[in-house]
């Protein structure tokens, strides 16, 4: 009993090994042996591992442009036509027309006196020049006949001059009851109250014209021989993104302070539609020079290695590494100098970590705007 089950074990086995060597042997007409469709099979691992390596990237397209040498420098901007509104009498406050913020002609009346006793003083002086007048001319028909001397005339004409001169102190008087701007411009600061005793010291007004602001900004002196009257400046504000406004150099001071070795620059700004206030901080560039119709790179497209730049850019769907000869630069773009040219497309999202002659893909194209700003 014992044998014959060791027996059919054996039998077992040997027809089990049969089956495994029949196995890796291929069927008749077929070429194909078990090896060579486990090399198919890591082929096909291979090619799929390398199209899932390609790296999705965002490209612009490399135009041309103007870009700048200049000097960034910042300063708060100010006012240069300013003007403190004064009584020139004294008086009560009897009316307000003008409030902060509100824009006033030159000559606009602002607010008003009390001027009942100056009315008065203004019509007795009226009716005096008038008697004055009256007589003169009675005197001036007798002095014709010579029913009257030479002195006795001249008196009379003397005395209508002086009676004139009174009327019109009278009149001059009364209108300083009104008081008006000395300037066009927006009211900063109201200081004036109804019903208050004013002086002819107490400030009553602030006016400003902001369609013309300054900034001062202090150069260093080996900038000297570089800067002259008119010269172009571009001015801009953090809080007013994307927008810049003309400017030019106004006046430059012939003195280098010692302590700080810079001097002092003024520079004019035009303030279309006063969106610039007295008081903001800006940014001033002095163009110093300008390059025009040359490559612009984004600064976005730059990956920087040590101390050198260095750009991708795509051909044939392989993103080359190259190294950026950089010439003007400003906040947004660089000259390059050599080796990329315009029509180039250039990677500015995905480069980061990324190797010379990678696979990408090109999931994006972004609008290159740096040549429309000059």
């Amino acid at each position: 009993m014992r044998r014959n089950t060791l027996l059919s074990v054996l039998i077992i086995m040997i027809l089990s090994l049969s089956l495994i060597q029949c196995g890796g042997r291929s069927k008749p007409g077929d070429g194909k042996t078990a090896q060579d469709s486990v090399q198919k099979k890591n082929e096909d691992f291979q090619n799929k591992s390398q199209d899932e390596e390609t790296i999705p990237v965002e490209v612009t397209t490399v135009t041309r442009g103007d870009i700048s040498n200049y000097i960034l420098l910042s300063s708060n901007l100010e006012t240069e036509i300013m003007a403190d509104v004064y009584s020139r009498a004294q008086g009560i406050v009897q009316e307000i027309f003008i409030e902060e913020g509100q824009w006033v002609k030159k000559g606009q009346i602002m607010l008003t006196l009390e001027a009942k006793e100056y009315e008065l003083s203004e019509q007795k002086a009226k009716i005096e020049y008038q008697q004055q007048l009256s007589n003169f001319k009675r005197l001036e028909a007798m002095h014709e006949k010579s029913l009257l001397s030479n002195e006795e005339f001249e008196k009379a004409k003397y005395a209508l001059q002086a009676s004139e001169i009174q009327w019109k102190e009278a009149q001059l008087n009364l209108d300083y009851m009104q008081i008006r701007s000395p300037i066009s411009g927006r009211v900063g600061e109201r200081l004036a109250k109804i019903g208050k005793r004013i002086q002819p010291t107490d400030k009553l007004f602030s006016v400003v014209d902001n369609s013309q602001v300054i900034a001062v900004v202090y150069v260093p002196e080996k900038n000297l021989n570089q800067l002259k009257i008119g010269q172009r400046v571009i001015v801009s504000s953090d809080h007013l993104e994307g927008k810049t406004f003309s400017a030019w150099i106004k006046r430059i001071s012939p003195v280098v302070d010692p302590s700080s070795g810079t001097f002092k620059v003024t520079i004019g700004v035009k303030n279309k539609g006063s969106v610039l206030r007295p008081g903001m901080f800006v940014n001033a560039r002095i163009i110093l020079d300008t390059h025009h119709d040359v490559v612009l790179i984004p600064k976005t497209a730059v990956v920087y290695e040590n101390e050198y730049m260095n750009v991708f850019i795509v051909r044939d769907n392989t993103a080359h590494k190259i190294r950026l000869e950089p010439g003007y630069e400003d906040n947004e773009k660089i000259e390059s100098l050599k080796d990329i040219e315009e029509g180039d497309q250039i990677v500015v999202i995905g480069q980061a970590g990324m190797k010379d002659k990678s696979k990408v893909n090109i999931v994006s194209v972004r609008e290159n705007k740096l040549a429309k700003k000059k």
